[in-house]
């Protein structure tokens, strides 16, 4: 999947609260790290994963899935399998007509059920991590050395 530096970035800049499916309570699994980076990045991070109902990541209720969560979300990010993501985009795109993105993390594809979000003005990510991308497109990577391939005058803010 190729993706521009400005596709991405806009979805970053406007993404406000994000729904986490697969969140794990676990520091030291991806889930975890993303979802905890996103929220110190000002997104309000809710997790989805039913053996965790009713208990608190990041100061958010964890929900069994995307139609109890009580409140719109912006984006779906997913850290499930791949052959798992079609009744998840399907829950989401019923559950929020207004939902702004899809977003599979690394080693996640669906292109079903892309089509399917895309056909609803969706925009979808596939195979890649948030939190990768907005290090790389507002400069946090180049503080770990590496080259980020954007060319900025601009410090992180």
């Amino acid at each position: 999947m190729t993706y521009s530096d400005a596709f991405l970035g806009k979805i970053l800049k406007r993404t406000r609260v994000v729904a986490v499916v697969g969140l794990s309570a676990n520091p030291v699994r991806p889930s975890y790290f993303v979802a905890r980076y996103l929220q110190l990045r000002g997104m309000r991070v809710i997790g989805v994963n039913p053996g965790l109902a009713g208990q608190k990541l990041f100061g958010e209720t964890v929900y069994a899935d995307l139609k109890c969560i009580p409140d719109d979300v912006d984006m779906v990010d997913i850290f499930r399998r791949s052959d798992a993501v079609g009744p998840i985009v399907d829950e989401a795109l019923a559950r929020w007509p207004n939902l702004q993105t899809v977003w599979m993390q690394i080693g996640v594809e669906n292109e079903d059920a892309a089509a399917i979000a895309q056909a609803r003005s969706v925009d979808v990510v596939q195979n890649r991590c948030p939190k990768i991308e907005y290090q790389r497109l507002f400069g946090e990577l180049r503080m770990g050395g590496f080259n980020t391939g954007v060319i900025s005058s601009k410090l992180p803010s």
